[in-house]
């Protein structure tokens, strides 16, 4: 396991049960980055993948 995957792990346990909306999702990470903007890149590249998880790779 990856230092960073403590996080997901922790989400998993506490969370992992739980059904959210992608709305839900996109407010929570946009709450997140008004109080983080160092992570904006970062959150920005994961919504751009989850938002394009189906596009055909060209």
């Amino acid at each position: 396991m990856y230092f960073t995957d403590r996080g997901i792990e922790e989400l998993e346990k506490r969370r992992g049960e739980e059904e959210v909306s992608l709305s839900w999702l996109a407010e929570q990470l946009r709450t997140f980055t008004d109080l983080n903007p160092e992570f904006e890149a970062a959150v920005d590249r994961l919504a751009t993948w989850l938002a394009r998880l189906d596009d055909d790779e060209d």
